[in-house]
C-alpha cells in the first residue's frame, strides 16, 4: 500500500516517520504528473510546493487552522491531501473539481482565487476577523515571488506588518511566475538567496542577546550593543531586512524541498506572534520528465505526454488567435518603429514572445502589474510610441481605473489587445473574459471592436495603428481561428467605424452578431432558412462607434435587431445599442442575447456556449421565438 493511498486528510501525515514523508512528496508528485497529463492543467507551481504543502498541514491543524494559497495554481497538491484525491480524474471538467480553489468545495479552502496576489490582503481580514471574534487560530498566506510585482501585495505587506496581527506569510520563491520573473523585486529576492549567512549570524546574535538581556546595568548594556549590532549586520549582510522593516519577522530563505527542515522552521515559527514572513526556495515543474522550471510547462493541455510535453494525438486545424495576433504584430512592428509591445507576465500566453525575439527593444514585460501595464503605456503614448498592450480580458479588469484616468481623459492612441475574451472553457469562472465590452463601451473616447476572423484581426490592428486620437480596444477569444490568414502586409485596414452586411434576408429579424459570435449566426441563418426564415446577419466588428449608415438601413428594413455577443448580456452591446435605436427609431426592438448574469463554470468552450444559447442552435432558437412572438402580434 502506498504512502500516498493511505492520506485521505492532512490528520493523515501527522503519524508519518521522515522517511514516509519523503516517500509522499515522491508519490504525490508523481500523482500529479500523471493526473495532469490527462486533464490537463497548471502543473508547474503545484510540483514545485509539494514538499511545502505537506510540510504546513503537517504543523498546522488544518481546516481550523488556515491556508489561504494564492492563486491557485500552487493549489493541486492541497487538493488531493485534503480528502480529493479520488476526484483528481475530474479536475477542469464540466462537474468536476476546479483547476483553482474554491471555498465551496472545500473546507480546506479558506479562500478562492485564480488571480495573483490575493492572499495576504485576504488572510490579513481573516486574522483580523479572528481577533475580533475572539478566537485564537493560525492563519497562513503562501504567495509565489513572481505575484509580489503586483500592488496589491504590496498593500497587504504594508498593512499586514503595520497591524501586529497573528499572521505568516510564506513567500515561494521559485523565480517565476508564467514567465521568469522580471523587475527589481526579483533582483531582491535573487540576492537574499545568495546570503544565506545572514541567518546564521542572527541566530548567534539573537541567542547572546536573549541571555543578557535580562540582566540589568553593564549586562544590559551589553545586551543592547548586541541589539544594536544585529540590526547593522542584518542591514549590512542581506537585503532581507526589507520585510523586517515592513514590520515582519524574516525567517529563510530554506529549501523548500526539504520537508525535515521546514517541519522544524514552521513549528518554531508557529510559536511567535506577530506578523512573520518564511522565505522559501523551490523549483517550479520539480519532477516533470520533460523538463523542468519552464514556462512551457507552467500549464498543460489535457492528453499529453508527460516524457515530452506534447498533445497526443493533437489535431492540425488553423492557428489560434493568439498565434495570429503574435505574428501580425511581430511583422506590423517592422513597417511601425514606433509600436511597442507591453505584457503583464504573459508573453506566450498573450502571443508577444514572438515580438520579444524579432523586436526585443520594443518589447516590454512589467511583470503580474496589469493596473501599472495600462499606466506605463500612457506614458509612452505621451512620447510619440504606440504601445500595444497584450493582455487577456479577465486580467485587464484590474487596470480598468488606470484605462480610464491615466489613458482615456488624457486622449491617449494606446492599443488595447484583449486575449481570451468570451467564455475560456475548462479555466472557469475565474478567467472568464465576460465583461470587457460592458466595461470597455463605457470608457469615453475608446473605440471598442471585435474581429470575426483572424483576417480583420489584422486589419483592426492596421485600423488601430491609423487612429492616433484615442484608445482603441480589440477584443478575441481563446480559440483556434476560423480561416488561414496570411501575412500581415497583405491585409488593407479595415475602414474605421463600419460593419459589414454579411447576408441579406427579407424577414423581419435582423442579428447583429459581434465577433465570435458571426461564424454561429452564419450557421444559424443557413438552418432558419431551410425553415423558410430569411434573417439578415451583420458582422458588427465595430461595437463603438456604431456603423450609422448601416444601423440606419438595418431600422428600415426590419422590426427587430437581435445582438448576438459572447460577453455578459448586462450593460453589454446590446444595451448600449437599444438606447441609440430608443432615439432615432423606437418602434424598432432590439434584443440582448449574450452571456446569461451568472456565473459560467468550467466545462468546454462548446459546452459553455451551448448552455448560454451562444452556438448556432441557440441562435436560431432565439430567432424562431422572436419571430413567433412577431406573428402573434400581427
Amino acid at each position: 500500500m502506498t504512502v500516498l493511498s493511505r492520506i485521505n486528510s492532512p490528520a493523515d501525515l501527522k503519524g508519518l516517520s521522515s522517511p514516509e514523508l519523503k516517500q509522499l512528496a515522491d508519490e504525490l508528485r508523481e500523482f500529479l504528473i500523471a493526473t495532469c497529463s490527462a486533464t490537463g492543467g497548471h502543473i508547474g507551481a503545484g510540483l514545485g510546493v509539494v514538499e511545502l504543502t505537506i510540510a504546513l498541514h503537517y504543523v498546522y491543524d488544518t481546516p481550523r487552522d488556515q491556508l489561504v494559497w494564492d492563486v491557485g495554481h500552487q493549489g493541486y497538491p492541497h487538493k488531493v491531501l485534503t480528502g480529493r484525491r479520488d476526484r483528481m480524474g475530474t479536475l477542469r471538467q464540466e462537474g468536476g473539481l476546479s483547476g483553482f480553489l474554491k471555498r465551496s468545495e472545500s473546507e480546506y479552502d479558506a479562500f478562492g482565487a485564480g488571480h495573483a496576489a490575493t492572499s495576504i490582503s485576504a488572510a490579513l481580514g481573516i486574522a483580523t476577523g479572528r481577533d475580533l471574534n475572539h478566537d485564537d487560530f493560525k492563519v497562513v498566506a503562501v504567495i509565489g515571488d513572481g505575484s509580489l510585482g503586483s500592488g496589491l501585495a504590496y498593500e497587504g505587506l504594508n498593512n499586514a506588518g503595520a497591524s501586529d496581527r497573528d499572521i505568516v506569510v510564506v513567500l515561494n520563491d521559485n523565480e517565476m511566475s508564467i514567465a521568469p520573473n522580471v523587475g527589481a523585486m526579483h533582483r531582491y529576492l535573487t540576492s537574499v538567496q545568495r546570503n544565506p549567512l545572514y541567518n546564521r549570524v542572527r541566530s548567534s546574535l539573537g541567542q547572546i542577546f536573549e541571555q543578557h538581556d535580562k540582566g540589568k546595568g553593564p549586562i544590559h548594556d551589553i545586551g543592547t550593543i548586541v541589539k544594536r549590532w544585529e540590526e547593522s549586520v542584518k542591514a549590512f549582510l542581506t537585503p532581507g531586512v526589507l520585510f523586517e522593516e515592513l514590520g515582519f519577522r524574516y525567517f529563510g530563505p530554506i529549501d523548500g524541498h526539504d520537508i525535515d527542515g521546514m517541519i522544524e522552521t514552521f513549528k518554531a515559527v508557529r510559536a511567535f506572534k506577530g506578523p512573520r514572513l518564511v522565505h522559501v526556495i523551490t523549483q517550479k515543474g520539480r519532477g516533470f520528465p520533460a523538463g523542468e522550471h519552464g514556462e512551457k510547462w507552467h500549464a498543460l493541455p489535457p492528453g499529453h505526454d508527460p516524457a515530452t510535453g506534447k498533445v497526443i494525438a493533437a489535431s492540425k486545424g488553423n492557428a489560434n488567435w493568439t498565434t495570429v495576433f503574435g505574428r501580425a504584430l511581430t511583422e506590423l512592428m517592422a513597417e511601425d518603429p514606433t509600436l511597442v509591445a507591453i505584457t503583464a507576465a504573459m508573453p506566450s500566453g498573450t502571443g508577444v514572445n514572438l515580438v520579444q525575439k524579432a523586436h526585443p527593444a520594443h518589447f516590454f514585460d512589467v511583470g503580474i502589474a496589469e493596473g501599472h501595464a495600462v499606466t506605463f503605456a500612457a506614458g509612452l503614448a505621451t512620447q510619440g510610441l504606440r504601445p500595444v498592450t497584450a493582455v487577456y480580458s479577465t486580467f485587464l479588469q484590474r487596470g480598468y481605473d488606470n484605462i480610464i484616468h491615466d489613458v482615456a481623459i488624457q486622449h491617449l492612441p494606446v492599443i488595447f489587445c484583449l486575449d481570451r475574451a468570451g467564455l475560456v472553457g475548462e479555466d472557469g469562472e475565474t478567467h472568464g473574459g465576460l465583461y470587457d465590452i460592458a466595461y470597455m463601451l463605457a470608457v469615453p473616447h475608446m473605440t471598442v471592436t471585435a474581429p470575426a476572423n483572424g483576417a480583420e484581426l489584422v486589419g483592426l490592428l492596421r485600423a488601430a495603428m491609423a487612429h492616433r486620437d484615442n484608445p482603441f480596444s480589440i477584443r478575441y477569444p481563446r480559440d483556434a481561428s476560423p480561416d488561414v490568414v496570411g501575412p500581415a502586409t497583405d491585409i488593407p485596414a479595415v475602414p474605421y467605424g463600419t460593419w459589414e452586411v454579411l447576408r441579406k434576408g427579407s424577414d423581419e429579424v435582423a442579428i447583429l452578431a459581434v465577433g465570435t459570435m458571426v461564424a454561429e449566426s452564419l450557421r444559424a441563418a443557413e438552418t432558419l432558412a431551410g425553415e423558410g426564415l430569411d434573417v439578415t446577419v451583420v458582422n458588427c466588428r465595430f461595437l463603438k462607434p456604431v456603423d450609422e449608415l448601416s444601423l440606419a438601413a438595418l431600422m428600415h428594413d426590419h422590426k427587430t435587431l437581435l445582438v448576438v455577443e459572447e460577453g455578459t448580456v448586462v450593460n453589454g452591446f446590446g444595451a448600449y445599442l437599444s438606447t441609440i435605436v430608443e432615439r432615432t427609431e423606437p418602434q424598432v426592438r432590439v434584443v440582448a442575447h449574450g452571456v446569461p448574469d451568472r456565473v459560467v463554470y468550467a466545462a468546454s468552450r462548446a459546452r459553455q456556449l451551448a448552455e448560454c444559447g451562444l452556438d448556432a442552435a441557440g441562435i436560431a432558437s432565439k430567432v424562431r421565438s422572436l419571430h413567433d412572438a412577431g406573428a402573434m402580434a400581427h
